[in-house]
Parts: C-alpha cells; structure tokens; sequence
C-alpha cells in the first residue's frame, strides 16, 4: 500500500490547527460510607442543599446533610451499586424535574423518567422541586369554585381554586375515591391535575390509571408515582415533583391547577426514615423537629395567582412587558399604588394600564391523610389540619353503614366556605350542614327508644332523605346544576313522604325530567348561576306536578 505524504501531512495540519484544549474542572469526592440508601461523602466542600451528585457508579443522589467534614447524600433509585471509595461528581443543578406538556396523560416517577412504556420523555423545560411560595402580594383571595361533582362536598364543604383542603380518615374510607371524582369532574374543563401516589401498590396505582384512561380524564392529568417497594427518597420527593408539575402551568399559562398528594402521612414516614439513617435527632414519635416543615412548605405553594398590572404606552405590542415606570404591580394591595403612579404621569393619556404574564392561575391542593382508628389528635394530621383550610372527615362507622361518600359533616369544615360556591348553590344548601349535623346528634338520641313529638319525627324523616339523597356512587360525579335541581328538592321538602328506598329512583326520573321538558331552566341556572326567587317558584311548581304523576305512575 502505497502512502501520501501530501494527503497526510494536510489533514495533520488541520488537526493542529482546529486543536484546543479544554480543562474537565469538576469536583470530585469519595464515598466513605453507604448503606440502606444514604451515603456519606468526604471532599465536596462547595455542595449546596438540593443539589444533585454523580455518582461513578451511574445513580444520582441528591445533598441532604451539610456536615463539617462530610455530606449526608440520599440515593435516588438503586444504590446496591455503589461502593465505598466510588467517585462522587457535584453537577452545580439543583434537584430539577422535566415539565410541560409532554407530560400530560403520562405516568412518570418522581424524577420524571416514564413508567408507563410510552417511550422517552422529549421536554425541555425544566423546574426545580424546591421553590419558594408566593408572598401574600402575589396572591388574590380565593373565590372561584373548584366543582368536585360530589354533592356531598360541593354543597357543604366547597372547595375553591387556589384553596388546600385536607382529606382525612382511615384507611379504605374512600378517601381516594372522592379525590379520583374530583379529578374525572374536570373533563371538559380548564383544569390540569396531576396526582400523585406515595407509597401504594403498583397493582393499585394501574388500576387507578385505567380507570382515569376509561372516563378520558388522562388526557389532562399526570400521575406522578413513588410506590411503596421504591426507596424512601423517592416517596419523599414525589410530592415536590407534582407540586412543579403542576406550578409550570399556573406561572407560564396563568391556568388552573389540581394537586393530589395521596398520601402525605406516608411520605412523612420516608421522610422520617431518612432523617434517622442521616442521624439527625428524633422529636415526637422519632419524626425529625422540621416534620412540620415539610408539609408547610409544600401545601403553601398552593395558591390562587394575583393579576399583574403594569403601565405602557398604548402602542406598545402586547408581548412587550415593559412599564414606562419600571415597576410591576402585583396583587390588590398595588392597585392603588398603580394607579396614583398612572394620574402622575405628565403623558397619561398617551398610556394605559396593563393586566399581564398571569390571569389568575391557581394550584389547588388536596392532600391526603391517613388516620389509625379514627385518631384525627395524632401527630401528623393535626399538623396537616393546622396548614390547610379545611378538612373533609371520612368516618368509618358511615362508610360500613353504607353512606358513600362517608363525609362526616359535624367536623369537616371549608374555611373559604361560600366564596367557593356559586350564588345558585349557596342559595339553596343554607343551613344544610348544620342541619345534618344536627340530625346525627338527634338520630342518636332517638335510637334510645324515647317517644318523639311531630316535630322531632319530621326533622328525622328529613335528615334521613337528606343523608340518601347525598349519596353518590364512586365515579358518577355530577355537574353542579343537576345537584342544585336535586338539593332544592330535599330541602324544600318535596322527599319527605318519598320511601326511603325510593329516593334515588325519584332524583334520577326529575332530573331527567327536567332535561327532557324544561331544559330552558338549566340553561338560565348555567347562564345566570343564581336562584331568584321567581326562579325558586318555577322550580317548586315543576317538582310538585312532577311529584303528582310519578305518584299516580307508581
């Protein structure tokens, strides 16, 4: 074979000319110690809090304990493979998951890699799991009704966007059953969810995806999943990584949120768990002293977003967001200031003022909590009840007694209440909370076998249609106007003669019939969303003439 000097001497050249050098400057440890997957490392003197560590070995870990001669590291999935004296890599990130809408209908991890076989997960946005919340100038009172399609909750206990309702109660009371409705209520709507499982079976969390899949209710949701043979830190990080799931929408789009947290006793548990591993001293029941922390500053994310407000010329593109000023006025309370800064201005008529970057994005929070015989005293929940605004109690004496959703009204509570309910539906409902609790106190007293006067008997037979006509079947959630037509028909008395096994058959024949014969009332109730008084009449005659034929139909 027969060599070119020319052809070879040219294409050295040209390496030599393109050649540069470059310096791989990095930090490196080593591995002192690891075990039950928490490693100690030595020679990462510039680690920050949160921020992820490469190991030689190909897991990532993440710095939880900044100690005087070493880190306290928490592995993320497999740490069988590491050994004592493997390099360890600072990466300058801090712990980040991928957001966006690639993730929509997906099922991922807390580290956003995808468990559900659909292949790579192609997004380039990026959010960290610890942010921190929005002051109380970046917020606006909460007073937009997040409809949950359970009448039980929608009339008593309203949840509204932006708002942190807690659900409590032990285990198998349906408290995933009232959060699942929530979710599939919001098909059609404006509303992304995103749950997320801590802790539970993969059998359970595959059966839950199918069932979201068959009511469509995948095609805006994300369900984020730790389960409970995956290792503590990534049960504790989960939560986290929905919350910036969900925030990646409320901050770039200004739209509404949904957050499930099912369940955070669990993850206070691998948080726990971690904490004794790192060696950090135990408090109350060996939870760490921050335990509270931990939940404060996840559930405070929630929020409804304030409008922003900013002064421009009025030629000015809609995409430039550049005051004339340099100021932004963000929430109510720069309203006043805005427009003082708006009338001093020597060129006002030639500006105008701006709403920009948000609409009012919300992110609401509903965490759950599992209680051990019914022990709502405990720790972790009177933690949690303690951050949130308001609590739906799941009893277990009314779940076996059949009452689904096993709502116990005397102690579940919304603190926003009426705010979160639209006029038609707090017209209604009154003092309906307040009268079921009441009934359960006198259902008890009557079962003492004492003679009632009429006026008790009635109240009873009231209560009792009441608490039937509130039941629900699991996935069945209802639009809000159908369960004004059928709460006004209990509380104006119209079921009070109906046999108790007849309740149901009733609601489902006059909400047809309405449907089906006066359809122009629902749209003025969906248009309009208030209950006038002429409107009460009309609705009052149609349910009396309709409870006169399907008496005399039989």
């Amino acid at each position: 074979m027969k060599f070119k000097a020319d052809e070879i001497a040219t294409i050295i050249k040209a390496e030599i000319s393109q050649y540069t050098s470059v310096i791989d400057v990095a930090e490196v440890g080593k591995v002192l110690e690891i075990g039950d997957g928490v490693a100690r490392v030595y020679g990462l003197p510039n680690a920050m809090a949160m921020e992820m560590l490469q190991f030689a070995s190909g897991a990532v870990g993440v710095v939880f304990n900044l100690e005087e001669n070493s880190i306290g590291t928490v592995v993320l999935g497999n740490y069988l493979d590491i050994k004592e004296g493997e390099e360890v890599r600072t990466t300058g990130q801090l712990l980040s998951v991928p957001v966006g809408d690639a993730l929509i209908g997906r099922v991922v991890d807390p580290l956003g890699r995808p468990l559900d076989g659909k292949g790579p997960i192609q997004s380039p946005h990026h959010r960290p799991l610890e942010v921190i919340a929005p002051g109380i100038a970046g917020r606006q009172p909460v007073n937009q009704p997040l409809q949950t399609g359970i009448k039980a909750v929608d009339s008593m206990i309203p949840i509204g966007r932006g708002q942190r309702e807690l659900i409590i109660g032990d285990r198998k009371t349906g408290k995933t059953a009232i959060a699942i409705d929530t979710i599939i209520n919001q098909r059609g709507g404006d509303v992304i969810c995103v749950y997320v499982a801590i802790g539970q079976k993969e059998s359970t969390v595959a059966g839950l995806v199918e069932t979201l899949r068959k009511h469509n209710a995948m095609d805006y949701s994300i369900v984020v999943t730790a389960s409970a043979s995956d290792p503590a830190p990534l049960q504790y990080i989960a939560p986290y990584a929905g919350c910036a799931m969900a925030e990646y929408f409320m901050y770039e789009y200004g739209r509404h949120t949904l957050c499930v947290y099912d369940d955070l006793s669990k993850q206070a548990q691998a948080y726990r768990q971690l904490s004794l591993l790192l060696r950090r001293p135990p408090g109350r029941e060996a939870y760490p002293g921050d335990v509270f922390y931990l939940h404060s500053r996840l559930l405070e994310r929630s929020c409804k977003l304030a409008e922003e407000r900013i002064i421009v010329p009025k030629s000015t593109p809609a995409d430039v967001t550049e005051g004339t000023n340099g100021k932004v006025y963000v929430g109510e309370q720069d309203i006043d200031a805005c427009k003082a800064d708006f009338e001093a201005l020597p060129n006002k008529d030639q500006c105008e003022i701006r709403k920009i970057k948000t609409s009012g994005g919300s992110l609401t929070a509903l965490p759950v909590i599992e209680t051990l015989e019914g022990e709502v005293a405990a720790y972790i929940p009177t933690n949690v009840i303690s951050i949130t605004d308001g609590q739906i109690y799941l009893e277990p004496d009314l779940f076996f007694a059949g009452v689904r959703p096993a709502v116990n009204v005397g102690i579940s509570v919304s603190r926003v209440g009426g705010n979160a309910q639209i006029q038609a539906m707090k017209k209604i409902v009154g003092s309906l909370r307040l009268d079921l609790a009441a009934f359960r106190e006198l259902e008890a007293f009557a079962q003492l076998g004492t003679d009632l006067d009429i006026a008790t008997q009635r109240q009873l037979d009231r209560g009792r249609r009441m608490v039937e006509l509130l039941k629900q079947p699991q996935y069945a959630p209802m639009d809000v106007i159908d369960q004004i037509l059928s709460i006004h028909a209990g509380v104006r008395g119209f079921l009070d003669d109906i046999p108790l096994d007849k309740v149901h058959d009733f609601e489902v024949a006059l909400l047809k019939h309405y449907r089906d014969e006066h359809p122009e009332l629902r749209r003025e109730l969906e248009t309009g969303r208030k209950m006038t008084d002429e409107l009460d009449a009309k609705l009052k005659d149609i349910v009396g003439k309709f409870k006169r034929s399907y008496a005399e139909a039989g």
